[in-house]
């Protein structure tokens, strides 16, 4: 098996903004994120979605989120925005992309769901990538379960499963 949890010290998080509410969607990200803790420290960080939103502008929304996520990073940190603007890739080269991480990140790789609006400037400033899961928009929830799903996928991938067919 390659990707041993004992063989690297990177830990991967998914921080997300506001808590998976749909019932079916929480039972699957569950599963996948328990499959994935097979082969790589993983766990999905809620950071709790802002209350009173309505008086407030989606700008200045974005900036107490973005509060929210910087107060959630630690130094060392490998920041990847999910964002639709970011690099996409297929599968197998995200595959690729998580082995390399895991050969080159010493603490954490975080990747980043925010809140309805995106990111705010500072939270753009201080990442280090972005990346797309598709052109299309999904929901939140939604996002939550194709990205573990992937990552699931991706170690798949890496381990020589078979998970995946070219």
């Amino acid at each position: 098996m390659y990707a041993n949890q004992n063989e690297t010290s990177m830990k991967t998080t998914l921080l997300v903004v506001g808590r998976t509410v749909e019932p079916h969607f929480i039972t699957a990200i569950n599963d996948y994120i328990q499959r994935t803790k097979r082969s790589l420290s993983f766990e999905m960080e809620v950071i709790p979605e802002l209350k009173n939103t309505k008086s407030l502008s989606t700008e200045v929304q974005k900036e107490k989120e973005g509060e929210l996520i910087l107060k959630a990073l630690q130094p060392g940190d490998v920041i990847v925005l999910l964002d639709e603007g970011g690099k996409e890739m297929r599968s197998i080269e995200f595959a690729d992309y998580m082995k390399r991480k895991m050969n080159t990140v010493n603490k954490r790789l975080v990747f980043i769901i925010g809140g309805p609006y995106g990111f705010s400037p500072k939270v753009y400033e201080t990442a280090h990538e972005k990346m797309s899961l598709s052109r299309m928009t999904f929901s939140h929830q939604m996002v939550r379960l194709i990205f573990v799903e992937q990552l699931y996928r991706a170690m798949t991938i890496l381990n020589g499963g078979p998970y995946h067919h070219e």
